[in-house]
């Protein structure tokens, strides 16, 4: 079955929000592994909008399943991955004006220094991954580049859902998933792992999980707003129990 990475950022969102010691994210990375959760994901930002340096220290201290770190290919970053070493290394675009990553990240578009940072990460023994869209030339440049994974950006296929009344079998919508298809596809038979992400919700999550050769889905915001409602472990339960649902 596929995995669930849950994303906490937006737990912080709310902590940052009056600038307190609450809601606590590493008491909702808890509650996200007794609900089932098979990984953690977090995004360390350069202005630190939401997780701090500190919440990263403790994750790695009490997490027991993997950490997944999301940050920007600088050396800031490169330093605390290293020194804290989480599982896994997700490099993403980062830009400051923006409310969410948007779009996956040009490793073709910078493909020389990017192969220094992986390089840099491999030698601290890091498995590192990279947030892409769901593009041939992307792929292969991250193959290039050197990758161990590559998470396919699904924001697009979110989009086309929502843009067409939430059908989940509108011919935009097909099309969004005919991509991200062929982009596994191409993934896996380059050796790499292959892992999606962005966007994913309740509602929508079912058509991706039910394609072949996906590791693991990274899923946050959606988590976290049912959360509110139900708690963070029955909302992880709830969002696994749609991935016991596809028969493949």
């Amino acid at each position: 079955m596929v995995k669930l990475c849950v994303n906490i950022d937006h737990v912080a969102t709310i902590r940052e929000a009056r600038k307190t010691y609450e809601p606590d994210p590493i008491a909702a990375a808890h509650e996200a592994e007794l609900g089932g959760a098979d990984g953690i994901t977090l995004h360390i930002r350069e202005d630190r909008r939401h997780m701090q340096d500190d919440d990263l220290a403790l994750l790695r201290k009490n997490v027991k399943v993997p950490l997944n770190l999301e940050m920007a290919a600088t050396d800031e970053m490169v330093a605390i991955a290293i020194a804290t070493k989480p599982e896994m290394v997700m490099l993403v675009p980062e830009g400051r004006d923006e409310i969410t990553t948007e779009g996956g990240l040009d490793i073709c578009g910078d493909l020389h220094r990017l192969k220094e940072v992986i390089h840099t990460l491999h030698r601290a023994s890091l498995r590192v991954s990279a947030f892409i869209d769901a593009e041939t030339h992307q792929i292969n440049a991250a193959k290039e580049a050197g990758c161990d994974v590559c998470e396919i950006h699904t924001g697009p296929y979110a989009e086309s859902i929502e843009n067409n009344e939430f059908s989940l079998s509108h011919e935009e919508v097909e099309k969004s998933i005919d991509r991200i298809k062929k982009s596994i596809e191409q993934v896996r038979t380059l050796g790499m792992q292959c892992n999606a992400g962005h966007g994913l919700n309740y509602h929508n999550v079912s058509r991706i999980v039910a394609l072949d050769g996906l590791t693991e889905l990274h899923i946050g915001h959606s988590i976290v707003s049912r959360c509110v409602f139900v708690g963070m472990r029955k909302a992880v339960i709830e969002m696994k129990e749609h991935f016991k649902e596809v028969v493949k």
